[in-house]
C-alpha cells in the first residue's frame, strides 16, 4: 500500500494510473481538489478495490494521521503542491502553506508512525534557479537559487525533507523534475494552454522574447522514474529527473502550431498567426536544463519518449479529449 498525496492533480494522477497498471498495488490517494485537482484524471479506477481516494488537505494532521494508522502505508509518494509560478506571484500565501506547511506536517507524521514508512518528495529544477545559455545543467549538487515565491516554496521543501533524513534518520527521497508534459494537465500550463486556445481560435500568448528554455519531460516516463527512486533509491539522497528535450518558449509553441495545423486545420489560416508576445513575467528565469546521469548511473533510468513521441501523444490526447 502507498498513500500519494495529489493524486487527483496532473503528474499525481498519471503516476496513480500508471503504477496500478503496472504493479497494481494498492493506492491510498489524498488530494483537496483544488483548482487543478480533478476526480475525472480518475475515471478509469471507479469501482476500482486497489485505489481508495479521500478529499483532504495534506495540512490535516489528524487526518494524515488517521490514513497511516488505518492503511500502514509502506510508503508516502507527495506529489501535492502549488505549483503554477504566475499564481505564486500575485498571490504568495497558498504556496508557503501547501507547499511548505504541508510537507512539514506529513514529514511529522510519517516520524510519528509507528512503522516504517519511505518517504518519497516530488519536488522541481525551479530549486536551481536559472541557467546561462552555455552553462552545464543543473546537477544534485547546483547550489540553491529559486528565483520565484513557488521556487522558493519548493526550496523550503526540500531542506525540510533533507533535515528530516538526516536528524530524524526518516527515509526519505527527493526528486528534482524538469518540465512536465503530456495527458491531463491543467490547461494554464505553456502546452495545454496553447493547445486548448489554438483550437478555440484565441491568441497563443508568448513571454518576452519567446527565448526561454525549458527540459521538457514526459509525464509517463517521470512517473517510471519516481517509482524506481521509491523502491531501488538510496536514503536520503536526491535524484534529478529530466526528459533531456531543451526546447525555447517559442520554438515550442510553432511546433504546436504546426502539428495542429496538420491534425485540425484552421479555416482561418495558420495556428501559428494567432501567436502574441505579451509582457515578461517577473523574475522570469531564462533557461532550465536537467543533468539525469545519476538516475540513469544508479537506477539504469532513461527516458522511453522522445520529445517527438511524447508531444504527438499529448497532442492525440487533448484532441480526443477536448471536454
Amino acid at each position: 500500500m502507498i498513500l500519494v498525496t495529489g493524486g487527483a492533480g496532473f503528474i499525481g494522477s498519471n503516476f496513480v494510473l500508471s503504477t496500478l497498471k503496472e504493479t497494481g498495488e494498492p493506492i491510498v490517494n489524498l488530494d483537496k481538489l483544488t483548482y487543478a485537482g480533478s476526480l475525472r484524471n480518475l475515471e478509469p479506477l471507479r469501482g476500482d478495490p486497489r485505489h481508495v481516494f479521500v478529499k483532504g488537505d495534506i495540512c490535516d494532521r489528524e487526518l494524515v494521521r488517521t490514513l497511516l494508522k488505518k492503511h500502514r502505508p509502506r510508503a508516502i509518494v507527495h506529489f501535492a503542491a502549488e505549483s503554477h509560478v504566475d499564481r505564486s506571484i500575485s498571490g504568495p500565501a497558498p504556496f508557503v502553506e501547501t507547499n511548505v506547511v504541508g510537507t512539514f506536517s506529513l514529514l511529522e507524521e510519517a516520524r510519528l508512525f509507528s512503522g516504517e514508512i519511505r518517504f518519497l518528495h516530488v519536488s522541481t529544477d525551479e530549486v536551481y534557479g536559472s541557467l546561462g545559455p552555455d552553462d552545464p545543467a543543473f546537477t544534485e549538487t547546483t547550489p540553491y537559487a529559486p528565483n520565484s515565491p513557488y521556487a522558493a516554496s519548493k526550496a523550503a521543501a526540500d531542506h525540510l525533507v533533507r533535515a528530516y533524513h538526516h536528524t530524524y534518520g526518516l527515509p526519505t527521497l527527493t526528486t528534482n523534475c524538469s518540465n512536465n508534459y503530456g495527458p491531463r494537465q491543467f490547461p494554464e500550463k505553456l502546452i495545454p494552454l496553447t493547445i486548448g486556445n489554438a483550437l478555440a481560435g484565441k491568441p497563443l500568448p508568448v513571454y518576452g522574447d519567446g527565448r526561454n528554455v525549458r527540459d521538457w519531460l514526459y509525464v509517463l516516463d517521470h512517473c517510471e522514474a519516481v517509482r524506481l527512486v521509491l523502491e531501488r533509491g538510496r536514503g536520503g539522497e536526491t535524484y534529478n529527473i529530466g526528459g533531456g528535450a531543451e526546447k525555447a518558449n517559442i520554438d515550442l509553441v510553432r511546433l504546436i502550431c504546426s502539428l495542429l495545423d496538420d491534425a485540425s486545420p484552421r479555416k482561418a489560416g495558420p495556428y501559428a498567426g494567432l501567436i502574441t508576445f505579451v509582457k515578461d513575467r517577473p523574475g522570469h528565469d531564462r533557461r532550465y536544463a536537467i543533468d539525469s546521469s545519476k538516475l540513469a548511473r544508479e537506477l539504469g533510468w532513461r527516458p522511453r519518449e522522445s520529445f517527438e513521441s511524447g508531444l504527438a501523444k499529448t497532442m492525440r490526447w487533448y484532441l480526443e479529449n477536448r471536454r
